[in-house]
């Protein structure tokens, strides 16, 4: 059974929360994502855990700023060991741009594979409706979730951060290897919580996803381990 495609949430408040749950899984998950919450209590020791423990890690931190700022931010990110990071794509082409010669750069000092870079286009919270209140664009959800993903693809990133509902729309404009990694994913047993547009982890799988995540349905689950086994069973079966 491949465990290479599901991505599982370190959304804690310290170390030891997240070396617990990496343990608990680590037969049944390789990938695992640092986000906001524990990287501002421990910051880099987050992912040292990570790299000892042999997983990979999708450093979830989101960066939107300037772009000599956010290049900073990907080399550091480099160096410290992560597998993919991401950034905003509303940054822009150039904060981008900056980003991918910064992962290349670094990568390329310390002779390490660069990282998979990935645009966030629009989080998977935010639904028609309140895309078309608070964004102030005549473009539909949809169509500015591909608009978002071939920018990315013009400034040289590897791939979007984008909701399940868009992988079919990013496919057609930026091909079939570029790498999407789907958030918003619910299993049909788990509650939808405060994601508003959501598919099944095997939905996400046979819509074209190359990796999913799936946090609370694991994490908040009174057996971590047999959650993420019924979703791995749910997409291989």
């Amino acid at each position: 059974m491949s465990q290479n495609q599901l991505i599982v949430p370190l959304d804690v408040e310290n170390l030891a929360a997240a070396n617990q749950l990496v343990t608990t899984l680590s037969d049944e998950v390789n990938w695992f994502k640092i986000g906001k919450q524990l990287f501002t209590a421990v910051g880099p020791a987050s992912v040292n855990l990570l790299r000892e423990a042999k997983k990979d890690i999708f450093l979830d931190l989101k960066f939107h700023d300037i772009p000599n700022t956010v290049a900073g931010a990907v080399a550091s990110g480099t160096k410290v060991g992560a597998n993919i990071i991401n950034l905003h794509t509303l940054g822009g082409l150039e904060m981008m741009r900056a980003a991918r010669a910064a992962a290349e750069e670094q990568a390329a000092e310390l002779g390490i594979p660069k990282p998979t870079l990935l645009g966030v286009t629009i989080l998977t919270s935010i639904d028609e409706v309140n895309f078309q209140r608070d964004f102030g664009t005549q473009r539909k959800l949809r169509d500015q979730i591909a608009y978002l993903a071939e920018l990315s693809q013009k400034a040289g990133l590897d791939g979007v951060v984008a909701p399940p509902l868009e992988i079919e729309v990013i496919r057609k404009v930026c091909g079939s290897d570029y790498v999407i990694v789907t958030p918003g994913v619910r299993p049909e047993w788990a509650d939808a919580d405060d994601q508003r547009r959501v598919m099944t982890p095997a939905e996400a799988i046979a819509a074209g996803a190359d990796y999913i995540v799936v946090g609370r349905p694991i994490t908040a689950s009174d057996n971590p381990r047999e959650a993420a086994q019924t979703i791995l069973q749910e997409i291989y079966k």
